[in-house]
């Protein structure tokens, strides 16, 4: 697996780097040769925030895009924490895999971008497939981005599905961290 680690608003030291390519190169085991993972420590400026120290990683596989983002006061911690989320992350997609492919070939396994286990390891936590509780049914109006951004406001969920009333396609408006809006447009 490549790993790169980049810091923004910290300057990296050799220890500091060291400690993140240890903790975040113990994914290796459950990846194959082709992935690739981005680290980017750094620190908010905000004083009043106490968790400053963050630290993000995004693991690109042929499959899926994984990514954890985790702070703490201490960037040592923070790095613990994501590589532990990361990890349970790799581990469940990984579960979903093994048992999507128990019957069929492997290659098709491995063409995701992650090793072919010798046996299945899976503990009765990661054995539990998430299943929809709950199904919404409702009208897609066509709206321009920003009457779909008021109506997320109105309706005070962290999302909403809509037709673009410029592109005629489906569109969502989120909520980002930072408070601003995201605009997700499907591509064709």
């Amino acid at each position: 697996m490549n790993l790169t680690v980049k810091g923004r608003n910290i300057t990296l030291t050799d220890a500091l780097t060291a400690y993140a390519e240890e903790k975040i190169g113990r994914l290796a085991r459950y990846l194959s040769d082709g992935a690739h993972c981005d680290v980017e420590l750094s620190t908010e400026k905000n004083p009043s925030i106490s968790d400053n120290q963050v630290a993000e990683a995004t693991v690109y596989t042929k499959g899926p895009v994984i990514r954890a983002r985790e702070a703490s006061p201490d960037m040592y911690a923070s790095i613990d924490l994501v590589a532990d989320k990361l990890e349970r992350q790799v581990k469940k997609y990984r579960g979903k895999l093994i048992a999507r492919t128990q019957g069929a070939h492997k290659e098709a396994f491995a063409n995701q971008g992650f090793v072919v286990p010798e046996e299945p390891e899976a503990t009765p936590e990661e054995a539990a497939q998430p299943r929809i509780v709950k199904v919404k049914q409702f009208m897609v109006k066509p709206m321009t981005p920003e009457e779909a951004a008021l109506q997320l406001e109105l309706v005070g969920h962290d999302f909403f599905v809509f037709t673009n009333s410029e592109s005629q396609e489906t569109a969502v408006v989120y909520r980002r961290r930072d408070g601003d809006y995201g605009l997700i447009e499907a591509q064709r």
